[in-house]
């Protein structure tokens, strides 16, 4: 049975994924590696600390539930090489194929090119094209190593974490947010902060272990009001406490309030869309189909246009925004279904293996 609910979350957060990013390219807060401000007003950046403490936590839970799922029916085998096709093979040899592209904007908006002595040999400079391209591909190398990574994890519990978890209530669920705060103070990157192994690996298997039990999901739906209401109250908390540092880096990613936010917000998330949103329509169908196209390209498209508006234009901000805004969702579909078509270019780059 077709558990629309998960749909919902995966395209909505990946929606929420494109706005943050056009919010985040001219932000006020974090300045390294985008263009920075173009308006006088910064409200927006308000956005960023609304977002950043769970979507990617609940996209990875997400990614271990449909781990469960598949394995129900699939055999470890067909599970790590559908795996390795969908997520490693697009987040790297698509980066030698396509996703160099995007290493050149992030460059550019970097100024990195006028920061490399002419001596570097032209070869060296495209792999560091390739490595700069590797942008918002970071998630699914993440989630194909935490796939490997459960793999040799179920070979070890064999099934018994599994009726254990299945036990679990609101109690243990809201208490897990301590693990979960435990998970984010270890294997973090010290450079590229993206890479938070923990928490998001931790995450991941409580998708697999816990959440992808209906009886836990039932659970949680009969809670979402308080914790939609806990959820909004430690966002704002959060985000009145916080606002003006930087948001994705430690010690403030890492902290107790973020995490607390963070948690509850998935908890309410899942609960909230299992009790309102476990259905289709034509518009939630198509969004379904499109999202992870959507979010392989959407940066590509986002960056393209906000570098050329504000190195070759002297439009207003605003209008900037809204160009952006427009670029990243329809480029970023519109690319997507143009590589969706071509043969073995759409193997590297999106996992798509020939049609039968």
């Amino acid at each position: 049975m077709r558990r629309y609910y998960i749909d919902n979350i995966r395209w909505a957060t990946v929606i929420l994924v494109v706005i943050y990013h056009v919010i985040y390219i001219f932000n006020s807060i974090t300045t390294e590696g985008i263009i920075g401000s173009i308006t006088s007003f910064h409200g927006q950046d308000v956005v960023q600390y609304l977002l950043y403490p769970w979507f990617m936590v609940i996209l990875f839970i997400i990614s271990g539930m449909c781990a469960k799922f598949y394995l129900d029916g699939h055999s470890g085998k067909e599970f790590f090489k559908a795996r390795t096709r969908k997520l490693l093979v697009p987040s790297t040899i698509g980066l030698f194929v396509f996703q160099w592209i995007q290493g050149y904007f992030n460059m550019a908006i970097s100024d990195a090119f006028s920061n490399i002595p002419d001596v570097v040999p032209k070869p060296v400079l495209f792999l560091i094209m390739i490595l700069s391209g590797t942008g918002v591909l970071w998630t699914i190398q993440l989630m194909w190593l935490f796939s490997v990574l459960l793999l040799l994890v179920r070979k070890i519990e064999k099934g018994r974490l599994e009726k254990f978890a299945e036990k679990t209530n609101i109690v243990v669920l809201l208490l897990l947010g301590v693990l979960v705060w435990g998970s984010a103070q270890i294997l973090n990157t010290p450079m590229i902060v993206v890479y938070r192994c923990g928490i998001y690996g931790f995450c991941f298997l409580l998708g697999y272990y816990v959440f992808s039990h209906d009886s836990v999901i039932e659970r949680l739906a009969k809670y979402c009001v308080p914790l939609l209401a806990a959820a909004v109250v430690l966002g704002v908390v959060y985000t009145v406490v916080y606002y003006g540092e930087n948001y994705a880096m430690s010690p403030v990613v890492n902290c107790p309030l973020a995490i607390a936010y963070a948690w509850i917000a998935c908890l309410a998330i899942l609960g909230g869309a299992k009790h309102w949103w476990d259905k289709t329509n034509a518009f939630a169908a198509f969004m379904t189909k499109k999202s992870f196209g959507l979010y392989v390209f959407h940066y590509l498209a986002l960056s393209a246009t906000a570098y050329t508006l504000v190195t070759y234009t002297n439009m207003p901000g605003i209008v900037i925004y809204g160009l952006t805004l427009i670029a990243a969702f329809v480029g970023g579909i519109l690319i997507y279904e143009i590589v969706s078509r071509i043969p073995v270019i759409r193997w590297c780059v999106l996992g798509i293996k020939k049609e039968k």
